[in-house]
């Protein structure tokens, strides 16, 4: 394996390009607010916003991923990100509107709103925490990529994409991370559609595709209808409850444009997924017997330097397009829920410091878990399932605020967390997976603690129950 310096050049280059971009969009950061929401007064136009949501969704987790497990799989494999797509489309009917309209850009205020203050940490914790873990698979799929780029160990890639990731964030912010994903969306597309090209080329096109591998990669349902149906709640979870997609929302003026943004992303998510299954099935073809996790770097390796570049640049832009978005957005909860609750004399220049030397720590942590993690779809899977438990409470926010108590949303918020991590650790017992633990426990105890609450408040019912009991 040789060094591919001049797809590395190409690389660097739209690197350096962006990261002008953002030195000139800094310009208009001054303040700790400005950084967190990203809003002028002019707003950010709905369509840009949509781009950005996509791009946020699409990381290399999402890319290395996806083409990895279609390399096992097949074609079903994409149903992961397409499950991204309807909940984009839920949340443009149902949520986009009432989290514009909340007027708060963080989802831990939210719920203070109904379930009291005690909830506020609990939801920032786990919110961290899961956007930790995407982090972890996004360095992973970063690694596997640059480690054929610099002919270098995956372990030394990996540290190096960490580096280099968070340090175009630090100086813009949020508005830095609207402008630069619009371009990283872009590059997204053109790099996965020249890989597939190359890929189905090299092949000899679809037909032939079709004949070199078994039927059941071209099924649809091959990864399993319960698998399927899992990608699905964590998927439809993860875009209700994740904190930069409510971040990104609050960037536009109005409920209509919130809409708007969420549509825009849900379309531009299917055929995202359809072609990095593709890809991963052709490198199946041209490299039999190559760890999974090798799927789509094994075709860059094949590449050109030209074309390579374009690709990896192309991936570059989801892994850093996605670290800047979970950086900044970590950096936000800190700051409004940790931060600014417990340091009372707030200076405006302390508090940007504070948020920016914070974006570099989060975006630099997470460093250690991907260089020994295996499976990058599972790690996202893990952080969209631990999103998914929160996304109960979100529904029951909006639309039935009236079922549970405080203190079943708190033991919800962090049970939840625990038994679905716990569930995942022990390799998904019985067949269930863990997405399915983190759909059904937070209902189970905001039904529960109802019921309880309503026994206590009647104290009839409550001591007709004793007397049954004696």
């Amino acid at each position: 394996m040789q060094a591919n310096y001049l797809a590395l050049a190409i690389v660097v280059a739209y690197m350096a390009g962006l990261g002008l971009l953002t030195s000139i969009v800094q310009r208009s950061v001054t303040t700790a607010t400005t950084f967190t929401s990203g809003t002028t007064d002019s707003g950010v136009p709905a369509v840009l916003v949509g781009l950005m949501l996509m791009s946020e969704f699409i990381g290399t987790s999402a890319s290395v991923g996806t083409a990895q497990e279609a390399y096992v799989f097949g074609i079903s494999a994409a149903w992961n990100i397409i499950a991204l797509g309807a909940g984009f489309l839920f949340y443009a009917w149902f949520l986009a509107g009432k989290y514009k309209a909340s007027g708060h850009n963080t989802i831990s205020a939210v719920f203070a709103e109904v379930y009291g203050p005690s909830t506020k940490i609990a939801t920032s914790l786990v919110m961290i925490f899961a956007l930790q873990i995407v982090a972890v698979a996004l360095y992973a799929g970063g690694g596997a990529i640059l480690s054929v780029l610099l002919a270098v160990d995956r372990t030394l890639a990996t540290v190096i994409c960490g580096v280099v990731a968070v340090l175009y964030v630090f100086v813009g912010g949020m508005r830095s991370v609207v402008y630069t994903n619009v371009i990283h969306s872009l590059m997204k597309y053109i790099g996965i559609g020249v890989a597939l090209y190359f890929g189905l080329t090299r092949v000899g096109g679809l037909a032939e595709l079709h004949a070199r591998l078994p039927a059941q990669m071209f099924s649809w349902t091959n990864v399993g209808v319960s698998q399927i149906l899992a990608w699905f709640i964590a998927g439809v979870g993860a875009t209700f409850s994740t904190q930069y997609v409510i971040q990104a929302i609050n960037t536009v003026e109005t409920p209509q444009k919130a809409r708007t943004a969420s549509l825009s992303a849900a379309l531009l998510l299917v055929p995202f997924g359809i072609a990095t299954a593709l890809i991963g099935m052709c490198s199946l073809v041209l490299s039999p017997g190559i760890k999974s996790i090798n799927a789509f770097s094994a075709l860059i390796g094949d590449m050109n330097g030209i074309m390579a570049g374009v690709v990896a640049a192309g991936l570059a832009a989801s892994l850093f397009g996605t670290i800047a978005a979970i950086s900044v957005s970590t950096a936000t909860l800190l700051y409004k829920d940790f931060y600014s609750r417990f340091v009372k004399a707030e200076d405006e220049q302390n508090s940007l410091v504070f948020v920016r030397v914070t974006t570099v720590i989060v975006g630099l942590l997470p460093i250690v878990l991907a260089i020994y993690t295996p499976n990058i779809l599972q790690m996202t899977f893990l952080a969209k399932a631990i999103r998914a438990s929160l996304s109960v409470l979100v529904i029951l926010v909006f639309y039935a605020p009236w079922l549970g108590t405080k203190g079943g949303a708190l033991v919800s918020i962090l049970g939840s967390m625990v038994a679905t991590i716990a569930w995942f650790a022990m390799g998904n017992p019985f067949g269930i997976d863990n997405a399915y633990v983190a759909l059904v426990l937070p209902l189970v105890v905001m039904v529960t603690s109802s019921v309880i609450a309503w026994m206590k408040s009647d104290p009839a019912l409550s001591t007709h129950s004793s007397g049954e009991r004696r």
